[in-house]
């Protein structure tokens, strides 16, 4: 496996000055889609301090500019947040399950370099963690990056819904299985697979994820990360 070094850092937000950052890029991306519903996110939202959820950060190594955030939650301890606007199949219900929200990069190229890496750090977490579905949320045109990572309908083909936690935008519900990525990607000779699979990066290091066991809310028992809650670093 190769070494590549990129032009920023992948990490995982562990003060209140990087959750600002993340804030920041958060809100400046949505505010380029859709501006009504940015005006929510200019401050951090109670979820992101919750125990079952890691906000990641990327930053320029330049300057230490923000150009890229996201947010997972897991649903160790609740149901994940789109779950107050759609009730999940069958398939999903009892798995360990966790959410990809608020997504958002800076424009141009170095915005779709710092995405790919962002969703590399996002299977990075759910591997170590004892995912076995992610699930996400994608509005029209989003919605197709993560087709293309091979994440499939949760309902119709193509169906979108309204969701709470997005303003009541619609948007579209995938899933894909954790375990059988690798086997997927290589079967569909997928274009991230050496990035994914055959390149290694320091750069995006998300920290130690230890799996646990929990009792969550309408789930089963099943495992997520042990970290510590972002109000722990408040003063940092």
């Amino acid at each position: 496996m190769k070494t590549e070094r990129l032009p920023f850092t992948v990490r995982r937000v562990e003060t209140e000055a990087a959750l600002k950052k993340a804030v920041a890029i958060r809100h400046a991306a949505y505010a380029r889609h859709v501006p009504e519903f940015a005006r929510t996110l200019m401050v951090p939202e109670a979820c992101d301090y919750e125990e079952d959820t890691v906000v990641l950060l990327a930053e320029s190594k330049l300057d230490g500019t923000a150009i890229g955030t996201a947010r997972l939650q897991t649903n160790i301890y609740r149901p994940l947040h789109l779950e107050e606007s759609v009730q999940l199949p069958d398939w999903l219900q009892g798995r360990a399950l966790c959410e990809v929200e608020r997504l958002g990069v800076g424009e141009g190229r170095i915005g779709h370099m710092v995405k790919v890496a962002l969703m590399k750090a996002f299977f990075d977490f759910w591997e170590q963690s004892g995912t076995d579905f992610a699930v996400v949320a994608g509005r029209n045109p989003v919605d197709r990056q993560y087709e293309q990572l091979l994440f499939k309908d949760v309902f119709g083909e193509n169906e979108m819904v309204p969701l709470r936690n997005t303003g009541n935008i619609p948007h579209r519900v995938m899933a894909f299985e954790i375990a059988t990525a690798e086997e997927r990607w290589r079967a569909a000779n997928h274009p991230l697979l050496k990035f994914f699979r055959e390149t290694h990066h320091p750069d995006i290091d998300i920290g130690l994820v230890l799996p646990q066991r929990g009792l969550p809310t309408t789930q089963s028992a099943m495992r997520a990360p042990a970290a510590m809650p972002l109000t722990q670093f408040a003063a940092a």
